[in-house]
């Protein structure tokens, strides 16, 4: 009954939203406007065309949501991480530009001294594991029972979420004293995320779009398991890394301690490992930030924007 209720009551809302858009957006007179969907960019996008205010919409998934989809043909552009989401949004004649994901610039990021700054041993092989910031569980149930084999052979950098923080650090008092450093547990990491991810050799984690475009860009191969109640927007993610060669997926329900030791096995296969890393460093896309900035700044501008070949060279980092 409830949800009978909001299919009435959201249209409804969504219209009376369009005029309050529309008067702040003609009081605070933006230059223009960019979006990433959701429902509140619906009234936004349909004031802005109103008042002829350029909007850039950014889609960060391989299959857009119903708010990109239905705001699409009012937008001025199209800016999308994955090449795969084009014919769903391209029949309203919006120019479509495939820019990747903005993330933190990588390009300057000194693996070595990264390492060092985690006091990561010269030659000791890395995993990263992280769960994103939805439903580490899975991934932190599956840290804690392979923890034992994996220190014998690698070195677990686990960002574990403060919920799980105190199991992981009694799982690594539970090791033999010599083999502790091995495992470095974090609640949280914040400017140290870049660190860890340019000191790790293979990463575990989930396929959001930023955790897929940063390992890309730093050419790092992955085992991405997604997160199962995402309406699938994480499978779909991931089925682009893994069809370029650069990702091995693992089922949700699935993915415990065994599948976590069997993953780190690619650890043991350089050559293996070194063909991931060049398939994810050929998808990266490391200036995307700086170029939907610049695309943003020339819509504001009124200028035109460049070709869509030029934006997917630059974003590439290709000059």
């Amino acid at each position: 009954m409830e949800r009978d209720v909001h299919l009435v009551l959201d249209p409804i809302r969504l219209g009376l939203s369009v005029p309050q858009a529309v008067g702040l957006l003609a009081r605070r007179r933006p230059a223009a406007i960019f979006a990433t969907g959701g429902y509140v960019a619906i009234p936004t996008v349909l004031a802005a065309r109103l008042l002829r205010i350029p909007v850039l919409l950014w889609e960060g998934n391989v299959v857009p949501g119903r708010s990109v989809r239905l705001i699409a043909p009012m937008a001025t552009a199209v800016a999308l991480s994955y090449a795969e989401t084009g014919p769903a949004l391209g029949r309203g004649g919006t120019p479509i530009y495939l820019t990747g994901t903005p993330i933190r610039d990588t390009r300057d990021v000194d693996r070595e001294a990264a390492r060092q700054r985690l006091g990561i041993p010269p030659g000791a092989r890395l995993l990263l594991v992280f769960g994103g910031s939805q439903a580490a569980r899975r991934l932190n149930g599956a840290v804690m029972d392979a923890l034992p084999q994996l220190v014998e052979r690698i070195h677990v950098l686990h960002v574990s979420g403060h919920e799980a923080y105190a199991e992981a650090l009694a799982s690594r008092e539970a090791l033999p004293e010599q083999l502790r450093a091995r495992y470095r547990p974090y609640p949280f990491l914040r400017d140290e995320m870049l660190d860890a991810l340019a000191a790790a050799d293979l990463v575990v984690g989930r396929a959001g779009s930023s955790t897929l475009a940063e390992a890309a860009a730093m050419g790092l191969p992955m085992v991405v398991v997604p997160y199962p109640h995402a309406g699938g927007h994480q499978r779909a993610n991931a089925r682009v890394l893994v069809a370029a060669g650069a990702a091995r997926l693992v089922e949700d329900e699935v993915f415990d301690g065994a599948a976590l030791l069997d993953a780190a096995t690619l650890l043991d296969r350089p050559e293996a490992h070194l063909r991931m890393s060049a398939a994810a460093r050929s998808i990266g896309r490391p200036a995307a930030a700086a170029v939907i900035a610049d695309m943003l700044m020339a819509l504001a501008r009124r200028e035109p924007l460049p070709g869509p070949d030029l934006i997917d060279r630059w974003s590439r980092g290709l000059s």
